[in-house]
């Protein structure tokens, strides 16, 4: 918990000093007009993304096949869309990485890896009914 309060607060002070930095470089006015822009851009590109996402988990399900992959997919865009509607240039970074499809591949195995090292112990139960 330590460290994700820390992470929280290195957030914080980063995305501040990227709003300095941007604010002195285009002006305060530009650049609340692009923090605002990029949050609208980014949550409609993340509904749409997600929308079709959820249809490949009824899709799969309706198939039979399990929907793990999809699952996650659905997972990834929905914290990319968290993290595009917080204002700031980082965190919209992130989420822009995390709603693409071309990155949203790369991050996949650590996701699974993650998941797998939480099943071996235990901490994520698979329920089936």
């Amino acid at each position: 918990m330590k460290k994700i309060l820390f992470g929280l607060l290195a957030l914080v002070f980063a995305e501040i000093a990227v709003f300095i930095v941007i604010g002195n470089a285009i002006g305060v006015f530009y650049t609340l007009l692009l923090i605002i822009f990029t949050s609208i851009a980014g949550l409609l590109i993340a509904k749409k993304r997600g929308t079709k996402s959820i249809q490949d988990i009824q899709k799969s399900m309706q198939q039979g096949q399990p929907p793990g992959v999809p699952v996650i997919e659905t997972f990834m865009i929905f914290v990319g869309g968290i993290l595009l509607a917080v204002p700031g240039f980082i965190t919209d970074i992130l989420g822009l990485l995390f709603v693409s499809g071309i990155t949203r591949n790369l991050f996949k195995p650590v996701i699974f890896y993650f998941l797998r090292k939480k099943m071996k112990r235990g901490q994520v139960v698979i329920l089936q009914k």
